[in-house]
């Protein structure tokens, strides 16, 4: 590659990073003053090209088109305030998960709802009128297109800088970023001004999608591509700061644009294909800045909260008739064989159940009692999974140690990744977790000789007598109550205890001598086994293993769980990972739309049980009617 190469790729690298950018400098607005990580944000973007493309095909010509950009970033602000006003305003005193799982929960209803309008086929867009040819730069020809959106990237920066330093608006956006309590205690309608702050990040999303009409197609994958993206490039410049997020999307679309440019070289006598390296570079780059700068390039560490959420009640074991009712349960759980027998299919979603309940269950025992927040734990899931098919299909080896090596496998993972995750708290570990995440999805990927690529492995059977439905079904249940039972005990167990001491008060907890960052990190290990343990049972279950099984999807899935159940209950991944996993099966063989039905009835759990289902039956055993006097 000649240096000419490599600066026509740079050249390239900031175009796209011009999108990233109004992608992340909306994200970046809407969670320094709000406090909410909006995962619907990569839907608007999504929509804003949807639109566009409507716009540019039912118009035409110079209006339909340049028209069509303003009128679809116009539109899908408006459609921002809207979900602001019906949605996210009910929640703001909610715990800021359940916020997440709002935001997740309008991702899945936008979805559906461009698949409604624009169907499943991907859009194309015409080309800019006035601007659809090329330039020479550097010998070759590089699209005026281009060109223009490496000047809109700067303008949209400086329009941003004057908003926010020079108006009454942006004055009342930096006091809400530092410190919102106070901005609501002198009067400011904060109603109205994280309406408006919403409906700008929105708009901001829609035009970056809009611009995209001429270089890619409308797609229903879109929104999830690019909240990753967006995600990385506003953790990396920092939260909150705009000329962070401008020169992180720089920073990480220019080193995709050059290992693109790179492609494959000879290092120290091997072939390799660097243009690989972009499925995972901005994560690899964020999980660097992160470990060497925690708050991001410029980013400050966040103002501390003058109105902290209500205490937790103390975990308590279980009484007497709760555990008779547990034994009871599990007991109908392994007849379930017997009574199903016509009904195979009942054993194949039980199954599926029991494998989310002790996904679910791991990644809670760090969120709940531990107060650690993870967007990767797919990764520990992946890793059992695989390492159990490995060891089947490439290593020869039986059931029995295939199944011992995923918890070990697992376990190795957060050994790793935990080490640098624990050192960090809030978005930023959640970032973290999901910058490993990716790493480990993108080896699982492309290390085809021992993974087999995207295409996965093959073959993968249970052993008798496991063999059949009803084995492997019992096999799950087995493990699966073994695995929560362990996690339980470790719950009530003095490292339990320290656990949940380093969660609610590190301070206090180091000041009697507890290691918080040490109890953290073998707490992410335990976490890590268990899901790894889930995956081989997911692997032996279905019978192969591909990457998704690693991605942000599934990731994603388990936080819903978590979180539907109810984070400050023991039993609430037990009885989300059923209710998600039931209704997610259930939802999608009565409609094609299962994920707006699955999203509508996750958002009115959310809007009327904020604390999940074990958090509104609770409240439910606590309601006492006034008498009449």
């Amino acid at each position: 590659m000649t240096l000419d190469g490599l600066l026509f790729q740079a050249l390239n690298g900031l175009a796209q990073a011009s999108t990233l950018f109004m992608v992340a400098a909306g994200l970046s607005l809407v969670f320094g003053v709000t406090r909410i990580v909006n995962l619907a944000h990569g839907s608007f973007m999504m929509l804003g090209l949807y639109a566009a493309w409507s716009f540019a095909t039912a118009i035409g010509g110079v209006l339909g088109f340049w028209g069509g950009l303003v009128a679809s970033a116009l539109a899908i602000a408006l459609l921002g305030a809207v979900i602001e006003i019906l949605v996210l305003r009910r929640l703001y005193r909610a715990p800021e998960l359940f916020q997440l799982l709002s935001t997740f929960a309008v991702l899945l209803v936008l979805n559906d709802a461009a698949l409604a309008i624009w169907g499943p086929e991907d859009l194309l867009g015409p080309r800019a009128p006035g601007l659809t040819g090329a330039v020479t730069i550097l010998g070759r020809r590089f699209p005026s297109y281009d060109l223009f959106l490496i000047a809109v990237g700067p303008v949209v920066l400086l329009g941003l800088h004057l908003l926010v330093t020079k108006s009454r608006f942006g004055r009342l956006i930096r006091a809400a970023t530092e410190d919102r309590e106070m901005v609501a205690a002198l009067g400011v309608n904060q109603a109205l001004l994280f309406t408006a702050v919403f409906a700008l990040a929105a708009g901001l999303a829609g035009f970056a999608g809009a611009v995209q009409l001429p270089r890619q197609p409308a797609t229903l994958t879109l929104d999830l591509d690019v909240i990753a993206d967006a995600f990385v490039v506003t953790v990396v410049g920092g939260m909150g700061s705009l000329p962070g997020a401008f020169l992180a999307a720089i920073l990480i679309a220019e080193i995709k644009a050059l290992c693109i440019g790179i492609g494959r070289i000879e290092l120290f006598g091997m072939a390799v294909n660097v243009s690989k390296f972009t499925l995972v570079a901005e994560f690899v780059v964020m999980a660097v800045v992160l470990v060497i700068r925690p708050y991001g390039l410029l980013g400050a560490p966040p103002a501390p909260v003058r109105a902290p959420g209500e205490p937790e009640a103390p975990l308590r074991p279980a009484s007497l008739p709760l555990r008779a009712a547990a034994l009871v349960v599990v007991a109908a759980l392994a007849m379930l064989p017997v009574a199903a027998a016509d009904a195979p299919y009942a054993l194949v979603l039980g199954t599926d159940i029991l494998i989310a309940v002790l996904f679910a269950a791991s990644l809670h025992f760090i969120m709940g009692p531990a107060g650690l927040h993870s967007f990767g734990h797919a990764a520990y899931f992946g890793l059992g999974a695989y390492a159990s098919a490995i060891a089947v299909t490439k290593l020869g080896l039986g059931m029995g140690p295939a199944m011992f090596l995923a918890p070990v496998a697992g376990g190795l993972g957060a050994v790793l990744f935990g080490w640098f995750c624990v050192r960090l708290s809030g978005v930023y570990l959640a970032m973290l977790t999901l910058a490993f995440a990716q790493i480990v999805w993108s080896i699982l990927y492309q290390w085809e000789d021992v993974t087999g690529g995207s295409n996965g492995l093959f073959g993968v059977w249970p052993a008798a007598p496991f063999d059949s439905r009803a084995g492997t079904y019992l096999l799950a249940l087995a493990v699966t109550v073994g695995g929560l039972l362990c996690l339980r005990a470790v719950v009530f167990s003095p490292f339990g205890y320290a656990m949940r001491a380093g969660r609610d008060s590190p301070l206090r907890a180091e000041a009697i001598g507890i290691d918080v960052v040490r109890i953290h990190w073998f707490a992410f290990i335990l976490a890590g086994a268990a899901a790894g343990l889930a995956g081989a049972l997911f692997a032996f279950a279905k019978g192969s293993v591909s990457p998704e099984i690693a991605s942000i999807a599934k990731s994603v899935d388990g936080l819903a769980m978590v979180l539907l159940g109810g984070i400050q209950s023991l039993a609430g991944p037990i009885v989300g990972a059923t209710a998600f996993t039931w209704l997610a099966d259930t939802v999608s063989r009565l409609t094609d739309y299962w994920r707006a039905a699955l999203g509508g009835i996750l958002l009115v759990i959310v809007l009327f049980l904020p604390g999940g289902i074990m958090g509104g039956m609770a409240a439910l055993s606590r309601f006492k009617p006034r008498r009449a006097r």
